[in-house]
């Protein structure tokens, strides 16, 4: 069946265009959305990685705690400049 769709795809792709259209190349994504065989065999689970969500989080929060003390550090900075200071309104009046 994927030959057929390669085959498709690339006479498609090899047509003339019409008029003054210009050629964009065809880009072909493979992608996975059928469930049965043309024969009507059900295909195997896909594979499963293992430890998915612990890998997640052992990427995010190292990466997480980076981007937070890069940006404090980055504030205290500015605030030593002088570039950009908050002001302290006292609103107790």
């Amino acid at each position: 069946m994927a030959g057929r769709l390669w085959a498709t795809a690339g006479s498609w792709v090899r047509a003339e265009p019409v008029g003054n259209q210009r050629k964009t190349p065809a880009i072909a994504v493979p992608s996975r959305n059928v469930t049965v065989t043309r024969t009507g065999a059900i295909l195997p689970k896909p594979v499963k990685m293992p430890f998915g969500l612990l890998r997640v989080f052992a990427i995010v929060i190292p990466f997480l705690y980076v981007g937070t003390q890069i940006s404090k550090s980055f504030a205290a900075l500015l605030e030593e400049h002088d570039i950009f200071v908050p002001e302290d309104d006292d609103d107790d009046d």
